[in-house]
């Protein structure tokens, strides 16, 4: 049977989403904070960390001023050059065959990521699922110029769009309430999925919440069966 989605196109998040990047981000931050004379987090205050723009969690979480956070996203930068921006990232189970049956399907996607988009690349390389998306879209490596959710789902739409995409049902996958607000703030839709770095409240404003990939498969591709 012919499968087919309700969503002209779809907008993924990454970290947390596609991506379990943790272990890597864990590690970095622990020598920069540390560099910086701050406390080391642990890994459950790593949902304080992964979804928002870096430039932003420095100061929120630690205190900083914006001239020391922007020294610091400097410096957590060069060391996640050094380490290699794939080293101990791994998908989700079962989330990257769904983006290749999207693919598949002729389904337009897009990244839609606070992570520097050099970054997005190169884990979208690394898994073989560059040639799935339309657009691949992150943040600038300042995390100023492009930052805000918001700001990257409407660049994630205006490359759709430049590409002779439909972007009139989008709808954005994301785990944190960043994507939430980005969303609301172009009137895009967002699945929240549950197996990333948040809490359950931050589910509040999506249009629907899943626990796994089959639900989520569920709400992005339909069969003609399916009606």
């Amino acid at each position: 049977m012919a499968t087919r989605s309700p969503w002209t196109c779809i907008l993924w998040d990454v970290d947390g989403t596609i991506v379990d990047a943790s272990d890597g981000i864990l590690r970095r931050l622990t020598v920069a904070l540390e560099h910086f004379g701050k406390p080391k987090p642990t890994r459950a205050e790593l949902v304080h960390w992964i979804g928002p723009p870096m430039y932003e969690s420095f100061q929120t979480n630690v205190g900083m001023s914006p001239e020391q956070a922007t020294e610091a996203v400097s410096f957590y930068r060069t060391l996640g050059k050094a380490d290699g921006y794939t080293t101990g990232a791994k998908l989700f189970p079962g989330v990257g065959e769904l983006i290749q049956e999207a693919h598949a399907c002729g389904i337009p996607q897009a990244t839609a990521s606070s992570k520097p988009e050099n970054q997005v690349a190169a884990l979208m390389d690394h898994f073989d699922l560059a040639p799935c998306f339309t657009a691949t879209v992150g943040s600038t490596p300042d995390e100023k110029t492009l930052a805000t959710k918001a700001d990257i789902v409407a660049e994630a739409l205006r490359r759709l769009a430049a590409a002779g995409v439909d972007t009139s049902r989008p709808v954005l996958v994301g785990d944190r309430h960043h994507d939430i607000e980005g969303g609301a703030a172009h009137d895009v839709p967002v699945i929240f999925v549950g197996w990333g770095f948040s809490w359950p409240h931050e589910a509040e404003g999506a249009q629907a919440a899943v626990d796994d990939v089959s639900q989520l498969r569920d709400l992005l591709l339909l069969t003609d069966a399916d009606g």
